[in-house]
């Protein structure tokens, strides 16, 4: 099979002839930039620029000789069309971030200013210390105050930020032409991640301390809010995917975290009731528009209570499969979605075994995973979420190298 034939065997529960793996297929199955060049000299890779391409969570892009070392299966094109499908040097310009990543590269070097205790600032209101490793804001740029009234959107200044933001047709003609190229360029699957988000998130609004309370005090409210971003949402998804459905295998949906370590961040029925009905119609819309296509969901945490509405929803892939987190495990996850949702990620517990487990226990802990994941196929292997600066490059190879074993 080639890649792409792998991948789409396993989105369409057909027995690939091997494991399909990613490696940065979208945001959040990526990879450090502070540790992507060890990661080339343990793989006996030539230096090549550590393209960052998500500079707060400070991901680099991988260059497909090391997707070819791995053994992996997806390209990445993003809404405004960077690729690691093939070069696209116009696009990328040297910064090393105070010398802490040599070779380093970003879109926009302007964002940046150092401090002189060599703080970096991006824009006026993130920071990544000296020693850091992602930059970050206050309460992750989400207020913790639930005194007094609640913020929410007003839905008159929401609906001209989505009318802003509305695709321009040059913004389609240059993604379709660059999907194209993608799809002229490489035998493997290709992931739009972005620019069709539907935008509701049970952290959106205000954040993860805010929204779900306002989900429990203004319900009709959260219906307004959601039946806007989907009208916005459905017009990006008929404008953009028929020009791009020939070659793009998988589309994004959204980026919703529901679930923290030990529970969800809302109640099941808040799920049901104000997220369910969007995501159906949204996912509709796109089949609809596109038979073949598959949506992906990102959904972090214990979200097995949810796994039930998720699947009438609609989405076709979900990801990262945290199966440690509240308590459940790899093969409950499995049951739930078993010939009906491709699991994508999972493949090591990443906040335990992969950082202190021997390189032995890491080994032993992918292939248990793996065996009950990717049983009667719908499964793609990835970490749970991205590799982090701090996993050394040998942990790296040792969760790929012994996934190409099974």
């Amino acid at each position: 099979m080639t890649p792409r034939e792998r991948i789409l065997a396993a989105l369409n529960f057909q027995p690939p002839d091997r494991l399909p793996k990613d490696l940065a297929g979208m945001r959040s199955t990526g990879v450090s930039a502070f540790t992507y060049q060890a990661l080339r000299n343990a793989l006996d890779l030539p230096t090549k620029p550590t393209r960052i391409h998500d500079t707060g969570q400070m991901l680099a892009l991988p260059h497909t000789d090391v997707l070819d070392a791995l053994g992996c299966d997806v390209v990445s094109v993003e809404g405004d069309g960077v690729t690691n499908a093939f070069e696209q040097p116009e696009r990328w310009h040297d910064y090393d971030f105070n010398g802490r990543i040599p070779h380093a590269q970003v879109q926009n070097p302007a964002d940046y200013h150092v401090d002189a205790d060599g703080t970096i600032h991006q824009g006026p209101d993130t920071t990544m210390p000296s020693g850091a490793h992602v930059f970050e804001s206050e309460h992750g740029g989400q207020p913790l105050l639930l005194n007094g009234d609640l913020p929410r959107p007003d839905l008159k200044k929401t609906r001209k930020q989505l009318d802003d933001g509305q695709l321009k047709d040059d913004q389609i003609k240059s993604l379709r032409e660059t999907c194209r190229r993608i799809r002229q360029s490489t035998d493997r699957a290709v992931f739009l991640w972005g620019p069709t988000n539907l935008g509701i998130s049970i952290h959106g609004f205000g954040g993860l301390a805010v929204f779900p309370v306002l989900c429990l005090e203004d319900p009709a409210y959260v219906h307004e809010l959601h039946t806007l971003h989907l009208e916005y949402a459905l017009k990006n998804v008929r404008a953009l995917i028929p020009e791009i459905s020939d070659c793009v295998d998988i589309v994004s949906t959204d980026a919703d975290d529901w679930g923290n370590q030990l529970s969800l961040m809302a109640s099941p029925d808040t799920f049901h009731d104000l997220y369910l009905p969007y995501r159906q119609k949204h996912n509709a819309e796109i089949h609809r528009l596109a038979p073949h296509l598959k949506t992906f969901l990102h959904s972090c945490g214990a979200i097995y209570e949810i796994l039930d509405d998720i699947l009438k929803s609609g989405t076709d892939i979900l990801n990262p499969v945290q199966w440690p987190a509240g308590d459940r495990s790899a093969e409950q996850w499995k049951d739930k979605a078993r010939g009906k949702m491709t699991l994508w990620g999972g493949g090591v517990n990443a906040q335990h075994t992969l950082p202190g487990g021997t390189l032995e226990q890491i080994a032993d802990d992918v292939r248990q995973s793996v065996a009950v994941l990717a049983h009667d196929s719908g499964y793609v292997f990835a970490n749970i979420h991205n590799l982090l600066a701090e996993i050394a490059p040998d942990r790296i190879l040792t969760i790929y190298r012994t996934a190409a074993g099974i």
